[in-house]
């Protein structure tokens, strides 16, 4: 609950870049959580190395900030759309870039400038529509040594910086730290999860730009969206949490593929159609801020009869967040939609947090003259 209080103290808030100037007001919504709940997460190992030795040991020489910032600048680039001007960074050495879905809708072909001001064509390969990501693969760039992605998420207090060109003004960077973890909302038609709270000045143009770690160089998220409120609050998208779907469009890309513009919807959907998924995605929301009773509420009659309100929420206590992907539905022909949908899910287990994805599909109708989710079922992906 403290969540949905600190969202409605925001009045409004925007996607920076890509020539995004208009103020989008942020919905009481947050972001998704699985049923059955997915019981994975990105584990960190440890190990222990010890060595006798007869001279003093050498640790390894730790980069000064100068340093890391004059060879993350290298692997940041301008995004020039017919959408406007973003940022994007080199994460592989396939020459792909990751940027904000914002920064590329409406556009097949972009073009990147990289530090030394050298242009190159880069063609969209994977673009979300919910989640506000995309990556652009860029053959120039192939063979170029990418920026290292970081295998944990970042604390508050942490040290950061913020590359990306605001305002067009190209390799700028600013530096601040993780003031908040967890935040979420919705900017229509992006769900936003889990997001990290930032000091660090950030505005239109730095969407895409990559989000660093002040110690490690590593980074920890996409910049994506600020409240101009009270001199203005930056957000960023946790690179743990769309890693693996920016994965899957490197190694299975949709050259060609219809490209989202600005304003699209689900193709081809019908007004329950939406319905049905706003339904889910609802469910999922209010689950992400811990508010059980609402999600519980959701649910038709028979669910509720089979499942207990306190067998229900124990099923989710331990769920640290869950990221939609792909949503669709469909008519199943007795008057119910049937909503499939690709999640990733974080949960806590054994003190660790493991990562898995599932395809979900539930079974959506009305009871009484309200849209309930009526069945449901998932099955974890390989």
């Amino acid at each position: 609950m403290a969540k949905r209080t600190w969202s409605m103290i925001i009045s409004s808030a925007m996607i920076i870049g890509a020539g995004t100037g208009g103020v989008f007001w942020i919905h009481q919504h947050s972001a998704d959580q699985l049923q059955d709940g997915p019981r994975l997460a990105v584990v960190a190992a440890k190990e222990t190395q010890s060595a006798v030795v007869t001279t003093a040991s050498k640790e390894p020489e730790k980069k000064t900030r100068k340093q890391i910032i004059e060879e993350s600048q290298k692997k940041v680039v301008t995004i020039e759309s017919s959408s406007g001007l973003g940022s994007g960074f080199l994460y592989n050495d396939q020459g792909d870039i990751v940027t904000n879905a914002h920064v590329v809708e409406g556009s097949k072909e972009v073009t990147v400038r990289t530090l030394n001001h050298e242009e190159y064509k880069g063609t969209v390969i994977g673009i979300g529509e919910e989640t506000d990501v995309a990556v652009v693969r860029v053959p120039d760039l192939k063979k170029v040594k990418p920026l290292s992605i970081a295998k944990s998420k970042a604390e508050t207090g942490d040290e950061i910086l913020a590359l990306g060109s605001p305002l067009g003004l190209e390799n700028t960077v600013t530096t601040g730290i993780i003031s908040g973890v967890g935040r979420s909302f919705e900017i229509a038609p992006y769900i936003y999860s889990n997001l990290y709270q930032i000091s660090a000045p950030i505005t239109h143009g730095n969407s895409g730009g990559p989000l660093i770690s002040a110690e490690t160089g590593e980074v920890l998220g996409i910049n994506s969206a600020v409240v101009e409120q009270e001199g203005g609050i930056g957000f960023s998208i946790p690179m743990t949490s769309v890693l693996k779907q920016v994965q899957a469009w490197s190694q299975n890309p949709s050259v060609g593929a219809t490209v989202k513009t600005a304003g699209d919807t689900h193709s081809g959907s019908t007004s329950a159609s939406l319905e049905a998924e706003g339904l889910v995605t609802d469910f999922y929301m209010s689950l992400n801020l811990s508010d059980y009773v609402t999600a519980y509420a959701l649910l038709g009659s028979d669910w509720q009869s089979g499942t207990t309100y306190a067998k229900f929420r124990e099923g989710y206590i331990n769920t640290s967040y869950v990221t939609i992907g792909d949503i669709s539905s469909t008519t199943n022909g007795n008057k119910e939609m049937e909503v499939t949908a690709v999640i990733t899910a974080d949960e806590r287990r054994d003190g660790e947090y493991v990562t898995t994805k599932y395809k979900v599909t539930y079974q959506v109708g009305y009871e009484n003259g309200q849209l309930k989710i009526l069945h449901g079922q998932g099955k974890k992906m390989k």
